[in-house]
């Protein structure tokens, strides 16, 4: 039976490797399939939550066509768009925002994530520099969804709950209604993990801690070394399980590769050396696409 994919990135400048790791490959992968049918589209609506200028938006616009293009993407094969070309997207938001409790969206990671960093900070007002936009965010990525039917979606682990929430208002809507006009999507991961970023955090563009795709030579190396380690001696053994390095290194390697790693780890491998192994695996691993 045929299955329909759906996914898209957010236009918010150059995408990182977090972002190839959960959406794109496993995506054009997918495409790649007889029975797939696969809909790739470019959020520019969404990147309104940070109110761009129009050139900005404009630029991150092609950036993300570019990235999807230069990673394998064929046009011929799948539907590819961008998001604020399909006006039926708003009134489809409008609807799920009618049937969508607000207990929901107060659960969303997103909107939490805003209050937690306001009340570090010390402020007040929990909700300061809260959009309705942030606030609705999974109504619309509901709507990216269902009105296309999509019956799988390929996402970081970070966007798991989004992706159930999208179910929950299709559900909803279908029990409201009496007929099973949604389909009922399923998340697609690869990575259960979340790709770190510089720091330990999710990679994420919000946190100014990622590794964008494409770099030239000494910006990806310069990004790499500001990895975050601990203070474990060069000739000590390493820890893997815990080392954002080897987290990073094991999205992009073969088995032997990490094995190899691994191994120079219960040696003794000073940090220095194990981020030069990193970066000469991306840049090796992205040399064909830039």
């Amino acid at each position: 039976m045929s299955q329909r994919i759906l996914t898209g990135i957010k236009a918010t400048g150059q995408p990182h490797i977090g972002n190839y790791i959960g959406a794109i490959q496993p995506s054009l992968e997918l495409s790649k399939q007889e029975n797939i049918s696969s809909y790739l589209f470019i959020a520019d609506s969404h990147s309104l939550t940070v109110q761009p200028s129009a050139s900005v938006l404009k630029q991150s616009v092609c950036q993300i066509a570019s990235t999807w293009l230069a990673c394998g993407l064929d046009p011929n094969k799948v539907f590819f768009y961008r998001q604020s070309d399909i006006p039926e997207l708003f009134e489809l938001n409008w609807i799920l925002s009618c049937v969508t409790p607000k207990g929901l969206m107060n659960r969303a990671h997103s909107y939490k994530a805003r209050k937690d960093e306001n009340l570090k900070l010390g402020k007040k007002d929990l909700d300061d520099k809260v959009n309705m936009g942030i606030y609705n965010y999974p109504i619309l990525m509901g709507a990216d969804i269902l009105l296309f039917s999509a019956d799988q979606v390929p996402v970081g682990g970070d966007q798991i709950q989004h992706l159930e929430m999208t179910r929950d208002m299709a559900q909803k809507f279908n029990h409201i209604y009496k007929k099973d006009l949604f389909t009922i999507p399923k998340a697609f991961i690869k990575e259960e993990k979340i790709l770190p970023g510089l720091d330990g955090r999710k990679m994420s563009k919000s946190y100014n801690n990622e590794i964008p795709l494409f770099l030239e030579s000494n910006q990806l190396k310069k990004l790499v070394r500001k990895i975050k380690t601990d203070s474990t001696p060069a000739e000590e053994p390493k820890d893997t399980k815990n080392c954002l390095i080897f987290q990073i290194y094991k999205s992009f390697a073969s088995d032997e590769e990490m094995q190899n790693l691994k191994d120079l780890y219960v040696k003794g491998i000073g940090w220095g050396e194990a981020k030069d192994i990193l970066f000469f695996k991306l840049e090796d691993y992205f040399k064909d696409k830039k």
